[in-house]
């Protein structure tokens, strides 16, 4: 029975290539994921490593902590006193001190070099030898003054910089100019991630990210013959307190390391996720192959029958053709997941990401894990064509006499899938009532439904297709009335091949709504609540601005109004607030801000506004006195001036005078400058701006159109990103839909014998097939796009109270052209089997049986 499969395996070819398509392409996606990310965590695990070598115990400071009255205590870090202490203890050969921030080096013409967010800047640190062994200089060597730099050579390189040259970088203060002293590699993550690093000598380092004499983390070699472990035991005392942590320079590493799988475990799932949808998909195109050869070899297994073969030898022959099959589409897509792999390596390359080198890993469980899967999926697809095998009746089957499902069976379908439909749907619509905690129990809903309209689709079929039959005959005559016929003449294949097509428009059409519905409450919060020309903040998110920022724009001639955004924090009934920082007489003229009691004068009387969502939760009102402590731990009142309606994304919950913030802050934190310009925005004044910010390479002066298409590219490069993974899923449908009407000219070969004979030309022959196809995708792709609008809002729902003017979107113009892809898949999927229902010899069909 064993060779009987392998010779039907390769009799054929031809209807198998494409199930080992589908398969193959679902498992090159897993394997690749697992290469591409199992390597990825090598390199950068080992690139971390190295960074470590000759550290025996590293001590990173968090910075002070905060007493029971929120003031802060303790130092800012680990002072220069400690290191001293360390550095005399018998086994300590050297000891550097590091401080770390956000630097940006820009290029000749201004623009930043890097990516802004990994944009670095920190301390040389020479020890005894006089080198600091993190950094290997190529030309000059560490800055040894305070007007000194050196630069990673990428940055130098992009830059055009070279020893002696003068360098612009800008910190989170304004722009400074530097002498380049020296350019060297470096294996520190930022560079490698496509930043740039700064190093500076260590006294200027330490004014510019902490304060003189205190360092964020110190790195301790040890003498030969004394243990890390040892040394880490004798500077724990040295260096106690809860702020602070001490650990070998392999504990480090292994943290590291782990840290590294995490971050990487978010992309390694989402790219699962989508192999996972088209295995699934290929369930149903593998189902519909297996029961096509069946079909076709129905005289062939009586045969097998009427000669001694059970129905067990019978089922196990068919199954061990999907194992075959299984087998070689796994061997396949595993050695196409590793060019995916090395594809996606190269792909991050070109986006500047610097991967650090190394050979592929691919590891014994990636082969275990695209066998068992190819062999896996493949198998349990064909279990139902195989079972249904071993059940005809070896004189049935001699006759080619194929039992049709019983109404039994369709009846007991249709219940559970109706009770599968409804659970699912209840479930979303729970999720929906939880609110922003629902989003799993609606995804958990969301697979019930799919699971449920998979079940019923044989139902559905008939009268949705019935529907359409009218419209067909009258465009089309009698190639339209005989494809919606044929359509659903099998009702159980139509629904497993519109099922296919069904699941990959309901996931395209959920998240195109819900990104078009996104970006549209984004551009209405730009263009309706920011009434501001500008807004100024650091590149990339990377820092906040410096205090001279506002107070610089707003001596500008031309700039009319000028407001910080201050990020800060009162603590009110112990517990912490957000709180923005604004200039009080010109907030309204940038931001639309609706008050609703009140006035926002109230705000230069050192007076507080509060968010209408806010004052309706803690019962607060114009004129209602607040027991505040300020983030220096001093405690005050401040009385409620103004309630507003809720500008999440532009204004927090409590707003209050800058002037208030600053008093109990020693350095602002400010997120962003709004700006208005004489004259509205314009080029001119967009430069006016950027002047006036001394040409500042790390600072972004953006127009609202600006940031309209911040936050639409973003949305717009995650919906292209989702098309392209689960276009994956439409392939495998298409050649589900081939398989279908294969299958169905196989089984009215007669019929089109007869409709040749009777006058029915090839054309039309052709154009009834065409349509049978269209109308199957077309099915599926109705019943995809309903259930995803449906999912779109339910998941809407749990977003809706955190973006401001959310409001569900219909992209009709998209779902028209979804629907009209859905009719170029019927079309292209009908061009093989047309052409040979066209090409039917009549007189033969008329005989076959």
């Amino acid at each position: 029975m064993f060779r009987t499969a392998l010779r039907n395996v390769l009799a054929h070819k031809a209807r198998l290539l494409m199930t080992v398509l589908a398969v193959t392409l679902g498992v090159a996606f897993v394997s690749g994921t697992l290469v591409f990310t199992d390597t990825l965590k090598k390199s950068l695990s080992g690139q971390s490593a190295k960074s470590y070598d000759g550290i025996a115990v590293s001590v990173t400071s968090y910075g002070q902590g905060r007493d029971e009255e929120g003031r802060p205590e303790g130092e800012p870090g680990i002072s220069q006193q400690t290191l001293d202490k360390v550095r005399g203890l018998g086994g300590v050969d050297t000891v550097s001190g590091r401080v770390q921030g956000f630097a940006g080096v820009g290029d000749e013409g201004g623009k930043l070099i890097g990516s802004g967010w990994s944009n670095k800047g920190s301390n040389y640190a020479p020890v005894k030898d006089g080198k600091d062994p993190r950094y290997a200089f190529t030309t000059g060597a560490g800055p040894a003054k305070g007007d000194e730099i050196a630069l990673d050579k990428a940055t130098a390189d992009a830059g055009g910089y070279a020893v002696g040259d003068k360098v612009r970088v800008a910190t989170n203060g304004p722009v400074k100019e530097y002498s380049l002293a020296g350019v060297f590699t470096t294996e520190d993550g930022a560079v490698q991630a496509g930043g740039s690093l700064v190093l500076f000598d260590t006294k200027v380092a330490q004014e510019l990210y902490l304060k003189p004499g205190f360092f964020q983390e110190l790195s301790v070699s040890a003498k030969a013959g004394t243990s890390a472990d040892r040394l880490l035991t004798e500077i724990k005392p040295l260096v106690g307190g809860e702020h602070t942590k001490a650990q070998t320079g392999a504990e480090l590493a292994r943290e590291q390391a782990k840290d590294i799988e995490r971050e990487l475990g978010g992309m390694s799932t989402m790219l699962l996720a989508f192999a996972g949808i088209a295995l699934f998909v290929g369930v149903f195109l593998i189902y519909n192959t297996f029961t096509m050869l069946v079909t076709q070899r129905t005289k062939e297994l009586a045969l097998l029958r009427a000669v001694g073969a059970n129905r067990g030898q019978v089922m196990r022959s068919v199954l061990a053709e999907a194992l075959v099959v299984g087998v070689v589409s796994a061997v396949i897509g595993l050695v196409s997941g590793i060019g995916l792999a090395v594809g996606m390596r190269s792909l991050m390359g070109s986006f500047g990401a610097k991967l650090p080198a190394g050979d592929l890993v691919i590891a014994p469980g990636t082969i275990v894990a695209a066998l068992v899967i190819g062999v896996l999926v493949t198998t349990l697809a064909a279990v139902l064509p195989a079972w249904r095998t071993g059940r005809i009746a070896p004189v049935a089957a001699m006759g080619s006499a194929h039992l049709p499902a019983s109404a039994k069976s369709l009846v007991l379908r249709n219940i559970l899938g109706s009770v599968i439909s409804v659970l699912g749907i209840g479930v979303v619509l729970l999720g929906v009532s939880m609110g922003g905690d629902g989003r799993m129990v609606i995804g958990a809903g969301a697979f019930f439904m799919l699971i449920g309209m998979i079940v019923l689709l044989p139902l559905l079929s008939k009268p949705v297709i019935a529907s359409v039959r009218p419209l067909l005959q009258k465009l089309f005559g009698v190639p339209g009335k005989l494809a919606a016929q044929n359509a659903v003449r099998n009702p159980r294949r139509t629904a497993v091949t519109a099922a296919s097509l069904a699941i990959g428009l309901t996931l395209v059409t959920t998240l195109s709504v819900l990104g078009i519905t996104m970006g549209k409450a984004v551009d209405r919060m730009s263009t309706d609540k920011l009434k501001a020309d500008y807004k100024v903040s650091m590149s990339g998110g990377s820092g906040y601005l410096d205090k001279s920022v506002p107070e610089t724009l707003a001596k500008t001639p031309g700039i009319k109004a000028v407001s910080p955004q201050i990020a800060g924090a009162l603590r009110i009934g112990g517990e912490f607030a957000s709180t923005s920082g604004v200039t009080p007489n010109t907030i309204g003229q940038l931001l639309n801000i609706e008050v609703l009691s009140g006035s926002l004068d109230s705000l230069g009387k050192g007076e507080v506004a509060v968010a209408e969502k806010t004052a309706t939760a803690q019962k607060l009102a114009v004129g209602s006195p607040l027991q505040v402590q300020y983030e220096d731990g001093e405690k005050g009142s401040l009385k409620v001036g103004a309630v507003y309606k809720d500008l999440e994304g532009l204004l927090s919950p409590y707003v209050i005078d800058e002037k208030v913030l600053n008093a109990h802050s020693d350095e602002p934190f400010i997120s962003e400058v709004y700006v208005n310009v004489d004259g509205g925005s314009s080029k001119a004044a967009q430069q006016t701006v950027v002047d006036a910010l001394g040409k500042n390479p790390a600072m972004t002066v953006a127009t609202r159109q600006d940031m309209r298409d911040e936050m639409g590219g973003m949305i717009n490069l995650a919906l292209n990103i989702m098309y392209g993974l689960l276009g994956m899923a439409l392939i495998i449908s298409v050649l589900g839909v081939v398989n279908t009407l294969a299958m169905s000219v196989f089984e009215r070969t007669q019929e089109i014998g007869m409709l040749r004979a009777i006058g029915l030309d090839r054309s039309r022959v052709k154009n009834m097939i065409r349509l049978e196809a269209v109308v199957i995708s077309l099915f599926g792709a109705v019943l995809g796009i309903v259930i995803g609008v449906f999912l779109a809002w339910a998941v809407g729902t749990t977003v809706s109270k955190t973006i401001p003017d959310y409001a569900l979107v219909v992209p009709f113009d998209r779902i028209g052209i979804f629907l009209l892809l859905a009719g170029v898949v019927g079309v292209l999927a009908a061009m093989w089997p047309a052409r040979s229902a066209a090409r039917l010899n009549m007189l033969t069909a008329i005989k076959t049986e």
